[in-house]
């Protein structure tokens, strides 16, 4: 009876996956034909139906830049690289999406080693850092049994500095792995979704009128009050927003 009931969920499971093959093929061929809403509807529906990946965040985020939808262009490729921060093409399209927003927002200057870091850290996902990390962490095994146990100075040498340099391989491989993953699970980033909003001094709509923001721009959300966020942008400016104004990353 148990075989029979694996045997019918993987008939199921087979099915399920044809079926999502299939919606997603049927968004690709309505994509190439130019019909970009069509191709949104089952883009989004293979998401919904199927779950996501870095890919169709992506072609979900080109269906929308052809349609002139730049807010919600942005948020997928943002979606797209929290997911696969390797992906040059969704980085590439998230560039040219940006240059669609009313907001040019200058950044606060950033120590230079952090901004390398965020660069390196971001080449790769967090299982493939996490991949490197493990392995690095057998070499490392390797040059402890090299420097204890061989008699050959020269092969002791090598085990030595080889499995300090694979320590720290491993050391910075993880952590890499485990910021990203950190940052998949907070999702405090956001995107403006309104046209135009005031951010305001306190969580109500007496508050004091600080900037205005447009869609497309992107924020971090710091803190929530009933329904109002806190965000902050990238020059450091803060306030508060309607969280219905925003949609997170």
């Amino acid at each position: 009876m148990k075989k029979i009931v694996i045997y019918l969920l993987c008939i199921v499971a087979g099915m399920t996956a044809t079926y999502g093959q299939e919606s997603l093929t049927k968004a690709n061929e309505a994509y190439a034909q130019e019909d970009y809403i069509k191709a949104i509807e089952l883009y989004e529906q293979t998401a919904r139906e199927h779950g996501v990946s870095s890919d169709l965040y992506y072609n979900l985020g080109n269906a929308y830049y052809k349609h002139n939808e730049f807010a919600k262009a942005i948020l997928n490729y943002e979606r797209a690289l929290l997911l696969n921060p390797g992906n040059e093409d969704a980085r590439f399209n998230l560039d040219m999406a940006n240059t669609h927003i009313v907001d040019k927002i200058d950044p606060v200057g950033r120590f230079f080693l952090s901004v390398w870091i965020d660069t390196m850290r971001s080449y790769l996902s967090s299982n493939t850092w996490a991949v490197i990390g493990i392995i690095a962490f057998f070499l490392f095994i390797g040059g402890c049994y090299l420097y204890l146990f061989t008699r050959s100075v020269p092969l002791k040498k090598i085990g030595f500095f080889g499995g300090i340099v694979v320590l720290l391989i491993a050391i910075m491989a993880n952590c890499f792995a485990w910021g990203l993953n950190e940052k998949k699970e907070i999702r405090n980033e956001a995107i403006v979704f309104d046209a135009t909003v005031s951010v305001k001094s306190s969580p109500a709509e007496s508050g004091t009128d600080l900037f205005v923001l447009h869609e497309g721009t992107k924020v971090v959300v710091l803190s929530k009050v009933g329904e109002w966020s806190e965000v902050k942008i990238s020059d450091g400016n803060r306030g508060w927003l309607p969280s219905a104004a925003i949609e997170i990353i």
